[in-house]
């Protein structure tokens, strides 16, 4: 079954504009730019929902969260039900402290690992039968350094211009294998 919804989870505030718990929503973004550039379709207008600002395009919907990270359960389930989708058509991305700055991982069906919006996901939607984009967030060279940090004490902390570089990288990467997940010729 191919992806229809793309939801980049995050925290809506200004104060959260470019921090690290926001890597889903930046991710968001760029697979945006990526699809307008293609030239394939033009992104239509943003549109808004109680749940998300969203992109319809014809075979796929990029919503971006309008709620907060531990809140994001809502904004799935609330998304699915609009768009009278199955939870095997989602897929949620969103920041993991747990992998190196630079590496991501796109997994279906797994549980949560602690994150507290993927928990959230899926007890909302009853089901943990969706896809998953974990993106790295963790400084695994200052870990080593200083020894390892409680997420909480980084993911709400501006990203530093060389960490956003490897972001960039990996969420063109991760392009890569969402294009073969959803519908051809998005971009």
């Amino acid at each position: 079954m191919k992806i229809k919804l793309i939801v980049g989870l995050g925290n809506p505030d200004k104060t959260y504009e470019n921090t690290y718990h926001n890597a889903g929503i930046l991710m968001l973004e760029y697979l945006a730019k990526k699809i307008e550039k293609s030239g394939r379709h033009d992104l239509p207008p943003a549109q808004k929902n109680g749940y998300a600002e969203y992109f319809k395009l014809k075979n796929l919907v990029l919503a971006r969260s309008l709620s907060y990270m531990n809140e994001s359960g809502k904004v799935a389930a609330g998304l699915l039900r609009f768009f009278k989708m199955q939870p095997e058509q989602a897929l949620i991305m969103h920041d993991d402290s747990d992998l190196a700055i630079g590496k991501y991982k796109l997994s279906f069906g797994r549980g949560t690992a602690g994150h507290h919006g993927a928990e959230s996901v899926a007890k909302a939607i009853g089901s943990k039968d969706f896809w998953r984009l974990r993106i790295g967030i963790r400084d695994v060279e200052s870990d080593e350094k200083l020894g390892r940090k409680k997420a909480a004490e980084f993911v709400l902390k501006k990203i530093s211009a060389a960490h956003k570089k490897a972001l960039y990288c990996v969420f063109e990467e991760a392009c890569g294998e969402i294009e073969k997940l959803i519908e051809k010729d998005v971009f």
